[in-house]
């Protein structure tokens, strides 16, 4: 009697195993998601915004996160083919379709797609014909959008700034001091799109219809732009968190920025606001987007799908200050709340120029004689460094 016991309780640990072991494997475990700061929250910066824990529970798929201050960052991150997934903008997107790494996406598998923007879901930064069949496929599912703000302090600006000029020209701010060493510009080659389009309201005679299709000439005044504005720069920043630290600690007072870091100085009750000046914004439409061998495509598809449910995108879009792909998420969310969506611009996406990567091909139809992605990187560097 007690041997049929010993061998019932070793068969059902032995049953006990297969299933975990099963379970396991359908699951795969976990999933490996690269993305930008802020963007999968677990609740530890604030036990209120936590869209993993959940996930985690439902699905047994272990949520692994690397953040990245930049696309290119992302860019070399999703090159090492150790992530499932990136949370990829415009400027970043295309690269990894064309460059082979990333695969398309079988929307079929993501029940709620349908629910996604119409705006989005056809997207030119994440839906292209690759292989020239004339069929286009989706290489990412719609995230989170936003503009790129200039974000400023109170103290020094008793009123929100006009122009992008307080960063890109030297002038006594409205405090009676110098802008030099008190403003920031962006880390990345993209911020050069930023000085075109403020050329493009001040300098209307270079003809610039599209920040990211310059030709020689546009491309050599926007980069005039930028060196004038190295003068000024005290710090090029990536890391929101530094650059979060900058303006409550060393007296920097205005920069191009994202709404994370307002939104975050401002409930911490730093004198901070931000505004879109008179030139406009530029902007990002994020996709993620799904490795072409990726580790875990079961658990990666899961969290395709979680990750465009109402609840998630109202969140994320209290969170980061930015608008969610789902409009059913601009209602009924206890933190977005029902004004949040229009706040945060969802019926400014037409005056937004979201970042894409620039080509020879010019996008605004002018042929190929445009500046490509490669050599907005090498300037870019060049010009930070004194060149």
């Amino acid at each position: 009697m007690k041997k049929f016991s010993l061998f019932l309780l070793l068969a059902a640990l032995v049953l006990s195993i297969s299933v975990t072991a099963v379970m396991a494997q359908d699951g795969e475990g976990q999933v490996d998601i690269v993305a930008w700061p802020g963007y999968i929250e677990r609740g530890e910066t604030d036990p209120a915004f936590d869209w993993v824990t959940s996930f985690e529970a439902e699905t047994g798929c272990k949520v692994n996160i690397k953040t990245a201050a930049t696309s290119d960052e992302m860019v070399a991150l999703m090159n090492e083919g150790l992530f499932d997934l990136v949370t990829a903008s415009g400027d970043a997107s295309l690269r990894l379709v064309y460059g082979g790494r990333v695969q398309a996406i079988d929307v079929d598998k993501i029940p709620s797609w349908s629910t996604v923007d119409e705006r989005l879901q056809n997207a030119p930064w994440h839906t292209v014909d690759v292989d020239g069949d004339g069929t286009t496929e989706h290489y990412g599912v719609p995230y989170q959008w936003g503009p790129n703000v200039l974000m400023y302090n109170t103290v020094v600006f008793p009123e929100a700034p006009t122009s992008w000029s307080v960063v890109f020209e030297e002038q006594t701010l409205p405090d009676g001091e110098s802008n030099a060493g008190r403003v920031q510009a962006y880390d990345g080659p993209i911020h050069i799109a930023d000085a075109a389009q403020y050329l493009m309201f001040h300098n209307p005679d270079l003809g610039i219809t599209d920040p990211y299709a310059l030709d020689a000439t546009q491309f050599a005044a926007a980069l005039d732009l930028l060196r004038q504005q190295r003068e000024l720069v005290a710090r090029y920043w990536h890391d929101a968190f530094v650059q979060m630290d900058d303006f409550t600690n060393e007296g920097i007072v205005a920069s191009g920025s994202w709404p994370f870091q307002v939104n975050l100085l401002v409930a911490g009750g730093a004198p901070i606001a931000s505004t879109i000046p008179q030139e406009g914004a530029t902007g990002w439409a994020d996709s993620t987007m799904m490795h072409v061998n990726a580790p875990h495509p079961e658990c990666a598809y899961k969290w395709l799908e979680h990750s465009i449910s109402p609840k998630v995108q109202g969140d994320l879009a209290a969170w980061f200050g930015s608008v969610p792909s789902v409009p059913a998420a601009c209602t009924g969310n206890e933190l977005l709340t029902d004004e949040g969506c229009s706040t945060n611009g969802f019926d400014n996406f037409e005056q937004i120029r979201f970042w894409k990567t620039p080509t020879v091909e010019c996008a605004d139809g002018r042929g190929p004689i445009c500046v490509p992605y490669y050599e907005w990187v090498t300037s870019y560097i060049a010009v930070i460094g004194g060149r």
